[in-house]
């Protein structure tokens, strides 16, 4: 029972220690320049006109990812949204619309994307643009992490994969570097992730939430 203990001990230590060597080597990285925004969509926010990183998964009514349920519509007594960019190799990758809404979808175009209105079913957590906006509503005041949101995606997400783009993830949250699983990090109001896969790394892309966010 002692080796054990002490196995484990050293194991939990070493998994520190790479944490700290990450987090050190990704502070001392350098930083391209963010992109240029996009068209601001119907949320204020700008649409990246670049490829999808991966479409989402199709969702139906009454079903459940992580606890997330599917109901047939939008449960608001808890509702704050987050942004979300992701860079490949330096290149943005845009976040489909649609996330989490169980189609037929029914929206409307605009010159930015569409923006999706209604569905056969809403997660909790869903996009109706292609902006980035992580919608959180639900019937109660509930703590959601990043790895929920790409569960009801249908895409990996981990230190080493985002989606279909493999590669050394780095997150930065709110303008600093996220040391852990990227899985973990906390869905809070008006926060901003960024997740590099490989390099070079780009410099946060900073929004500014609309007022109806």
């Amino acid at each position: 029972m002692l080796l054990d203990c002490m196995g484990m001990r050293k194991a939990v230590t070493i998994l520190f220690l790479l944490g700290c060597a990450f987090a050190t080597a990704a502070a001392a990285a350098t930083f391209n320049p963010a992109p240029k925004s996009g068209p601001a969509g119907l949320e204020g926010i700008p649409i990246p006109q670049v490829p999808v990183l991966a479409p989402p998964q199709e969702v139906k009514l009454g079903e459940s990812i992580d606890g997330i349920k599917c109901q047939i519509i939008e449960k608001l007594a808890f509702h704050i949204h987050a942004h979300l960019a992701i860079f490949v190799k330096g290149k943005q990758r845009q976040i489909p619309f649609g996330i989490g809404i169980g189609p037929p979808w029914r929206g409307e175009n605009f010159a930015a994307g569409p923006f999706v209105t209604s569905g056969s079913c809403f997660m909790w957590l869903h996009t109706h643009a292609a902006d980035g906006i992580i919608h959180m509503e639900a019937p109660k005041q509930i703590s959601f992490v990043l790895g929920d949101f790409f569960d009801i995606w249908g895409q990996k997400l981990s230190r080493t994969q985002v989606g279909p783009a493999k590669g050394r993830v780095t997150a930065l949250v709110d303008g600093k570097i996220y040391p852990g699983n990227p899985r973990n990090i906390p869905l809070k109001r008006h926060e901003e992730i960024q997740l590099d896969v490989g390099t070079p790394l780009v410099a946060m892309q900073t929004i500014k939430f609309s007022p109806g966010l």
